[in-house]
This record gives C-alpha cells, sequence and structure tokens, in this order.
C-alpha cells in the first residue's frame, strides 16, 4: 500500500499540483515580513500559474491596503526568485 506522499509523486499531475501550492505557500512567507502586522493575519495564499498570483484578502478593506502594496510586494517576490509578474487579490467570501 502506498502512503499519500508516495501516490502524489508516482502521479504527476498530482505532483505538479503539490509543487504549485509550496510555491503560493513560500510567497505568502517571503511577503508577510514586509506586510503591516495587521495584514499578516488577514490574507491566504491561493492558487499560483505561469507568473501570476493569487492572495485571498479576508475582506474589502485588507483588498484595498493590499493593492496599495503591491509594487513592493512584486519587488519582494522576484528578490526571492519567485518570478511572479502579477498578484491578483480576490476578497474571500466569509462561509458559515
Amino acid at each position: 500500500m502506498l502512503s499519500l506522499g508516495q501516490a502524489v509523486d508516482s502521479a504527476p499531475p498530482l505532483a505538479a499540483l503539490q509543487q504549485r501550492i509550496r510555491h503560493s505557500q513560500r510567497c505568502l512567507e517571503w511577503i508577510k515580513p514586509v506586510l503591516p502586522a495587521g495584514l499578516k493575519h488577514q490574507i491566504k495564499a491561493g492558487p499560483i500559474q505561469n507568473a501570476e498570483w493569487c492572495v485571498l484578502a479576508s475582506n474589502a478593506s485588507v483588498s484595498a491596503k493590499l493593492r496599495q502594496l503591491l509594487p513592493m510586494l512584486l519587488t519582494t517576490l522576484n528578490q526571492n526568485g519567485a518570478q511572479v509578474d502579477t498578484i491578483r487579490i480576490k476578497v474571500q467570501a466569509n462561509r458559515p
């Protein structure tokens, strides 16, 4: 019987998905140090595809502030080798 990790590694589409998830999480970790303290817990890593990364904001106010910080965030990501050209910000819908 295969472990979950072995199963993911043996299926190329799942391995690629896992790699994109890890890359997205690394991007989030890279930008957190440059964010204002109040924003750090208000965002989540979203999908990353090609050179576009999606950041999920908890509300519209957080989204607006992130949009103001986009140039700095892109610079930070590229300095860390992320090769991200675009950051898309989406407000995450609240679920009960």
